[in-house]
């Protein structure tokens, strides 16, 4: 493990990880996805930053999507502010905890950040400082729409088969939860994931994926533990 004193990150953890607690299937024990990524960091030998009045910070894509572009860019500017004030400059990369918080900042910022998304990051910065003590038999996992736009599906597999002897990659063109359109009109997410269940082993009881609200819906739609890949590599890594 590298134990660097000067492996720093700033920690972006988005509105939705904030504001959400855990899914049905865990207990109290279980750390909500924030303080679980907290602790996964400084385990892997990080120092981590956190921007300034959080509460107050949002990527934007919330008002985006519903056409409220001036407040949208408020947002994302605030954030881009604070991020660059956190990260000396971008001199520290900036760890997203949502694929699509980061798919969307990507498309708003400058390029002075180093932003990365939870994928990318947790291969390429954690997971070489980690060690994988208990690996999985079988696990679900689900590359949402934002990981598929940039480019991420196979450093997904690559991440999850670190984790488990065997991965099962949900294969769906959308969850159709859509930011919050799955609360708003279930029929969306009940028809995209219409053969989710059909796709998942008799033996997998866990699936994982890099957005809170679409899990929301493939926990619904599956009948199984759905939630961030991050809960996994704690796990496996502990």
């Amino acid at each position: 493990m590298n134990t660097n004193s000067d492996l720093k990150v700033v920690y972006f953890p988005s509105c939705i990880n904030r504001s959400m607690g855990k899914n049905s299937f865990q207990s109290e024990d279980d750390l909500q996805l924030s303080a679980l990524t907290h602790q996964l960091l400084v385990r892997a030998g990080f120092t981590i930053i956190y921007p300034k009045s959080i509460d107050n910070l949002c990527c934007g894509m919330p008002f985006s999507s519903k056409g409220f572009a001036e407040a949208n860019h408020e947002q994302s500017n605030a954030l881009e502010t604070a991020l660059l004030e956190a990260s000396d400059k971008g001199k520290y990369p900036v760890l997203y905890d949502m694929s699509p918080c980061f798919y969307h900042s990507k498309e708003e910022f400058s390029n002075i950040l180093k932003i990365v998304d939870p994928i990318e990051f947790m291969l390429d910065y954690v997971m070489p400082n980690l060690t994988v003590k208990n690996k999985k038999d079988t696990v679900a996992v689900f590359p949402v729409c934002s990981v598929k736009k940039i480019g991420k599906m196979e450093q997904l597999l690559a991440l999850s088969q670190l984790c488990a002897e065997k991965v099962t990659l949900i294969d769906s063109n959308c969850c159709g939860f859509a930011g919050d359109r799955g609360f708003l009109i279930p029929e969306l997410n009940e028809h995209g994931l219409r053969d989710l269940k059909a796709q998942i082993p008799t033996n997998c009881n866990e699936g994982f994926s890099t957005s809170r609200t679409c899990e929301i819906g493939l926990e619904k739609m599956s009948g199984i533990d759905f939630k961030s890949i991050f809960y996994l590599i704690e796990e496996v890594t502990r």
